[in-house]
């Protein structure tokens, strides 16, 4: 599939099928650089959707707590890289369907490799959360990842690649 700017196309081949986000470094620049720096480096590979709330959204991205692949995820959604955390990029793009934004605690500048995907309106979250991509391909998808806050036998990303690193 050739994309339109495969630099900042996201592909992530999910236990449910494929999902393809669109990055959006106009919005977030050190967000989209981050989370392209772990796709590369294999990180998100094996990590587990480990909060998936019907209706809001569904959040993966633990790289230290959730991989599935080496073994233990019991908690899942506590950790996030080796790398330091990101200083806030909010901005004026809705939490919409589809729309992908950094997860954080209470600091606004805590948000690290943890993210998650809107499956409806969430505007509440608007400038208060980074949206840095949206889903352009497999809404359908993400709309089949199982539910749960903690997830019982979680669904996860199996392989999440940057669309220029894939051989056609």
């Amino acid at each position: 599939m050739a994309y339109k700017d495969p630099e900042n196309t996201l592909v992530i081949e999910t236990t449910k099928g494929k999902v393809v986000i669109e990055m959006r470094p106009d919005l977030a620049p050190n967000h989209v650089e981050h989370i392209k720096k772990l796709a590369r480096e294999g990180q998100y590979d094996g990590v587990v959707f480990h909060r998936v709330i019907d209706g809001f959204m569904a959040q993966t991205g633990d790289v230290k707590f959730g991989n599935a692949a080496k073994g233990e995820t019991s908690r899942a959604g506590m950790g996030g890289s080796s790398y330091p955390n990101l200083k806030q990029e909010f901005n004026a793009e809705p939490h919409t369907r589809g729309v992908v934004s950094m997860a954080r605690s209470q600091d606004p500048n805590s948000a690290n490799s943890q993210f998650f995907i809107v499956f409806g309106d969430a505007k509440f979250l608007d400038r208060q959360y980074t949206v840095w991509g949206k889903v352009i391909e497999g809404m359908d998808n993400v709309d089949l990842i199982k539910r749960g806050e903690p997830v019982k036998d979680p669904d996860s990303m199996t392989s999440v690649k940057v669309a220029a690193d894939i051989a056609e």
